[in-house]
């Protein structure tokens, strides 16, 4: 009897002792899954956050696996390559992009490698290409849109090549003349001398016009402060624009001006001067000797103003008006050249106006005038 309850009991202790086993196998199952689980969420968390960043990222990036299929792809690479999430991943990108030279640039797959390239699912736009390793075997393609950039070094070429172009004719001229002077001096008159000086001093000045029509311009394109929050009375501005526009004239042309009722303006009096005068100057220059020159002011009902220089002048055709403020763009090059132009005036009124909150309205007819508008926001005005 006693033997059997303590086998009995044996029994029993064997059984919850299993039992106490298999609840601590339960419970420890239990934290790892729970432990899988919350390292599942931070995984997926990472990954959310992988995707954000390369969303904010400039580039487009595309991720291949080893046979160079598309494993994923940001929005942006979307755009500038013309594939889609729905359609294409797990397609070869060499299947989508076909261009000979991106071929032969995935094929090397030399990680590091760039490449600048047209292609025709992204047409007008250059893009740049690199390829990155990661995870073994495979690759990240970036790729950026360089369009501007590549724009804005094209015209930074352009650019030196007009300035020393535009330079390098008064310089030879001024050197020309100063030898032949030199070399006259035993036995040439006095007049002539001063003739050959005279053509000269005329084209250094034109080069002392040009450097600091670009110092102007520079400092105007550059990332120069904010123009200063003075206030200018444009009334007694354009009386000194005036004064000015009659002495390059010399009596050569009827100038009038209209502006008594033109308000103060909020901006920099410097800029200001720079922006009318070059209107001002371009219209006397061009106008054809006994022509007519106007300067007025007007309100417009937004509350905003404009100063309009009007003149009788040679007119501009339709055809070039679009690109009048391009640096160093000239409708006639010889005659700009005759008249002392720059080719840099009104990229100086462009870029003061927009610095103002303003415009420039160009309107003109070949033979009959030209009138050009710098407007001014209800904001600069001053009242």
């Amino acid at each position: 009897m006693i033997i059997t309850v303590i086998l009995l009991g044996g029994g029993l202790l064997a059984a919850l002792v299993l039992l106490y086993r298999q609840r601590l196998v339960l419970r420890t199952c239990r934290e790892e899954l729970r432990s899988l689980r919350e390292k599942l969420i931070g995984l997926e968390q990472d990954i959310e956050r992988f995707r954000d960043a390369t969303e904010a990222l400039p580039d487009g990036v595309v991720i291949l696996d080893r046979y160079r299929r598309i494993e994923w792809i940001n929005t942006r690479a979307q755009t500038y390559l013309d594939i889609s999430p729905a359609c294409d991943i797990g397609t070869p990108i060499n299947n989508l992009l076909r261009e000979p030279d991106f071929l032969a640039f995935l094929a090397a797959a030399r990680p590091g490698s760039t490449l600048e390239l047209h292609t025709r699912r992204y047409p007008n736009h250059l893009l740049h290409f690199q390829l990155v390793s990661f995870a073994g075997d495979r690759l990240l393609l970036l790729a950026r849109d360089v369009t501007q950039l590549d724009r804005l070094a094209a015209m930074r070429r352009d650019f030196v090549a007009n300035v020393s172009h535009e330079l390098k004719t008064p310089l030879t001229v001024t050197l020309g003349f100063l030898e032949t002077a030199q070399d006259a001096l035993a036995d040439s008159p006095p007049e002539e001398i001063a003739r050959y000086l005279q053509t000269a001093a005329d084209q250094a000045e034109r080069m002392r016009r040009l450097i600091g029509d670009l110092l102007t311009l520079s400092g105007l394109e550059t990332d120069a402060p904010p123009p200063l929050e003075e206030v200018v009375s444009l009334a007694e501005l354009i009386s000194e624009v005036h004064e000015e526009a009659l002495a390059l004239s010399t009596g050569r042309h009827v100038i009038e001006v209209e502006a008594a009722s033109a308000p103060n303006l909020r901006g920099s009096s410097r800029e200001l001067h720079s922006a009318l005068v070059n209107l001002t100057s371009n219209a006397v220059r061009y106008t054809p000797e006994g022509g007519r020159v106007s300067l007025n002011w007007r309100d417009l009902p937004n509350g905003g103003g404009e100063f309009c220089v009007t003149d009788t002048g040679i007119g501009i055709p339709m055809e070039h008006i679009g690109r009048l403020t391009e640096r160093f763009y000239r409708v006639d090059r010889g005659r700009s050249r005759d008249v002392g132009g720059t080719g840099l005036g009104l990229a100086i009124v462009k870029h003061v106006l927009e610095r103002h909150g303003g415009s420039l309205r160009i309107s003109s007819e070949p033979g009959k005038g030209s009138t050009f508008c710098a407007s001014f926001p209800a904001a600069r005005i001053v009242r």
